[in-house]
């Protein structure tokens, strides 16, 4: 298909979703929509997926009070049990490096834009019978040497899965979903559906969900879908596979203590690390303690890796932690709050073993919205402040000192691509970045958030030249329906 083809397929298909809303928003409801009641179900919040959402409190017609609400809820038989939710987002996001990668590589002097459009469909068939879709389609203008891997998919299927539930008892139930989905667990460390970038990310595969009593636990197996540029060209990647258990139970009577515990594992060909490319199989186990004890929170997640690399053998590890205390007296209620943070590098390039950690799915934006550094061979120290000015602006400030775990690795990018290497170079010191950050919330709908961020760079980088200094200034606006 022609540049010309891939442009006019791109057009025709944002017209006919705006053609599609504007006859559902115009189409009367039918079905039980008679109900007079009032309305006793809060409305929820836009889910990070949207197969996480319910629109079914709908079928009370006192409960349609946003433009939307025709699209959410549209019953497809008199009882209103059987109906279809239709939705999407609009992003549009500028981003400025002044010397991306600090200087290494082709510039953009004037910055690019990227664009986002998604649009998802979930027909609720019976209460134990689902089928969900989602079309995503990403853009990139104006980035010098083209669009990175999470910038770029014209047009694609982003999930197309089957929910059933074949079992429920009083206290617990069992579902099984299959098709192309996202994976999110916990605090989206090592598994997440990557929002930060242009394109997220998605899985074809299978997986069971199981909550029984207080425990909600998740088995899947999968293979990562690769992200390509063009139109309807995504596909499973076979040199990945990837696998897992995750089951998370809160540990307080109140609530404010939970604990997670899982496995993951991940089978990569020709996986490239400051050691060299070899075949990696990696296995993963991991503890998180979470919860807010009054104006206190607390985050904190450890995490032990074991494999093979090659004809050598694979030992990593990491430890998060993130504390916050809510200013409850102030009538802003700011929060302050320190994150640290360490995952290992590899000890001897020389020898077969591997000991760099992998943060295997990490979300986007992983330190900040830059994506500088990725969570492999660092130690980091972040304290941040939040303070909601009012309830619609929210203001961020933070600063982040990274050094290396290991002398003898190199520093990784989000993806676990090798950004610089780590031989030849004893320092140990990173750089560190102060930034500022505002949202604003317009509405449940639209929301503006701006960054601006400055990296300054350690002995590491200037001994690894280039090592300039960073700018960096992001926008970004959000519409959701």
């Amino acid at each position: 298909m022609s540049s010309t083809e891939m442009k006019r397929a791109y057009r025709e298909f944002i017209i006919g979703l705006i053609a599609l809303a504007f006859v559902l928003i115009c189409r009367p409801l039918t079905g039980n929509a008679q109900a007079t009641a009032p309305c006793l179900s809060p409305r929820p919040a836009f889910a990070t997926s949207p197969y996480d959402e319910n629109y079914s409190f709908l079928k009370n017609e006192h409960c349609r009070t946003d433009l939307w609400d025709p699209l959410k809820y549209i019953p497809l038989n008199s009882s209103g049990r059987t109906f279809v939710s239709l939705g999407g987002q609009v992003r549009e996001r500028y981003e400025f490096f002044d010397n991306y990668n600090w200087g290494q590589g082709p510039q953009s002097p004037d910055g690019y834009l990227l664009q986002r459009y998604m649009l998802h469909g979930d027909v609720h068939i019976t209460s134990r019978f689902r089928v969900f879709g989602e079309l995503k389609s990403g853009i990139e203008n104006g980035r010098t040497g083209g669009p990175r891997p999470i910038d770029e998919d014209q047009l694609d299927v982003h999930q197309a899965l089957i929910d059933i539930k074949p079992l429920e008892w009083s206290n617990g139930s069992l579902a099984v979903r299959a098709g192309r989905q996202e994976l999110s667990f916990g605090s989206l460390r090592v598994v997440s559906v990557r929002e930060g970038p242009n394109v997220r990310q998605s899985f074809d595969g299978f997986r069971m969900m199981i909550q029984a009593a207080k425990w909600r636990v998740d088995a899947f197996a999968t293979k990562p879908v690769e992200t390509n540029p063009g139109i309807l060209d995504d596909s499973p990647d076979h040199a990945r596979s990837f696998w897992g258990v995750y089951g998370t139970t809160p540990i307080t009577a109140e609530g404010n203590g939970n604990i997670d515990l899982y496995y993951f594992g991940l089978d990569r060909k020709n996986a490239a690390f400051n050691k060299g490319v070899a075949t990696e199989e990696r296995h993963s186990v991991g503890t998180r303690l979470w919860g807010r004890p009054g104006p206190w929170d607390y985050n904190f997640e450890a995490l032990f890796q074991w494999g093979s690399f090659g004809q050598g053998n694979i030992r990593a590890w990491t430890f998060a932690s993130d504390t916050g205390y809510t200013v409850q007296s102030w009538s802003v209620h700011p929060r302050v709050a320190l994150k640290a943070d360490i995952a290992s590098g590899d000890k001897n390039p020389a020898d077969r073993n591997l000991h760099t950690f992998s943060g295997l799915f990490p979300k986007g934006a992983y330190f900040s919205e830059a994506d500088l550094i990725g969570p492999a061979n660092f130690i980091d120290v972040h304290p941040d402040v939040s303070v909601p000015l009012t309830k619609s602006l929210i203001l961020t400030t933070d600063t982040d000192f990274f050094w290396r775990q290991s002398v003898n690795d190199g520093i990784y990018g989000i993806a676990l691509n090798l950004l610089r290497r780590g031989q030849s170079n004893r320092e140990r010191y990173i750089g560190d970045h102060v930034s500022a950050e505002m949202e604003f919330r317009l509405d449940r709908h639209t929301t503006f958030v701006w960054e601006y961020l400055h990296f300054f760079a350690g002995p590491f980088l200037t001994q690894s030249p280039p090592g300039k200094n960073i700018n960096y200034v992001t926008g970004w606006a959000v519409y959701k329906f």
